[in-house]
């Protein structure tokens, strides 16, 4: 297994880390920061988030830089991102931060997209993200942050910033969505 390939495998191994911190109430206390009370647990997992999140820029440069772009880490990398997502929202719902059905549009978005990419994959064809499908993770990686910080430091001006990123990130999720099956609707017209 190759830098980038390692780098995107320990971004998984932090979820299950990260959703500790996230979903169990630490004897940890609260703190204030800029006038808002947060749990020093969903700094600590907010922190892990980001952290996480940046080593999918940290897997693409190495592996464009030292040219090991393989089929595995095409694969791999998307399916972390998603499963690092996944986990947030379902942890933000569970803990009141984010409303239920924005989670199950971007989720859902991310099955249907994984699914095709099985598909591909069996008929021996890798689908790289879209320019559009990384923009979608970026501003999801965005919105997620900003709701486990509690809109910190956007908080001090009342606007609403962490609700922006995650309704920007939603319509960009649809939007990247239909583009994605309209692109590949071939991998699906073989199966048919």
């Amino acid at each position: 297994m190759n830098l980038p390939n390692k780098i995107t495998v320990s971004r998984m191994i932090l979820i299950p880390i990260f959703m500790v911190f996230l979903l169990v109430d630490l004897p940890f206390g609260t703190f204030e920061w800029l006038g808002v009370e947060i749990p020093v647990h969903h700094f600590i997992a907010a922190l892990i988030f980001i952290f996480a999140s940046s080593t999918d820029w940290l897997d693409g440069y190495y592996a464009r830089k030292l040219n090991l772009v393989t089929n595995f880490g095409k694969f791999l990398d998307p399916l972390a991102d998603k499963l690092l997502v996944t986990a947030a929202l379902i942890g933000l719902v569970q803990i009141d931060l984010l409303a239920g059905w924005i989670a199950i549009v971007i989720i859902s978005r991310e099955f249907a997209v994984t699914g095709i990419r099985l598909i591909a994959a069996a008929d021996g064809d890798v689908i790289a993200a879209s320019p559009l499908g990384k923009w979608k993770t970026v501003f999801q990686i965005i919105g997620i942050s900003a709701l486990m910080l509690y809109n910190i430091p956007f908080s001090i001006i009342s606007f609403p910033f962490d609700q922006i990123m995650i309704w920007i990130a939603t319509i960009l999720t649809i939007v990247s969505g239909v583009d994605y099956f309209i692109k590949n609707k071939h991998v699906l017209a073989k199966q048919g």
